[in-house]
């Protein structure tokens, strides 16, 4: 069985068992977090959601929370002879789905 969630404006294909790195999560590790917003649920038969699906639900497990790769962004001001530079690391979550409720 396998679903398609909505987690920080992102959509992910999940199914149960499998790890998904995800935007920030706001929960400490080792809790349970319920992800509501399911748009798919697929395995024996396909269940499109209107947006959502009614009543379904993915619960996770949060595993750990991490930084991202470093992103660079350099910008040079023409007729001042200098340069910007722009760098950040995403903040992400490790979740652990457990599973998929219909």
């Amino acid at each position: 069985m396998y679903a398609v969630v909505v987690s920080g404006g992102k959509q992910y294909r999940v199914s149960e068992g499998s790890t998904l790195v995800v935007d920030r999560v706001a929960a400490e590790v080792g809790s349970s977090v319920q992800l509501d917003q399911v748009l798919l649920v697929g395995g024996d038969g396909v269940r499109v959601g209107t947006p959502t699906v009614a009543g379904a639900a993915v619960s996770a497990t949060v595993v750990s929370h991490d930084k991202g790769a470093k992103t660079e962004g350099m910008r040079y001001l023409h007729r001042q002879r200098r340069r910007k530079q722009k760098n950040g690391r995403a903040s992400l979550s490790v979740l652990k789905i457990d599973a998929i409720s219909v």
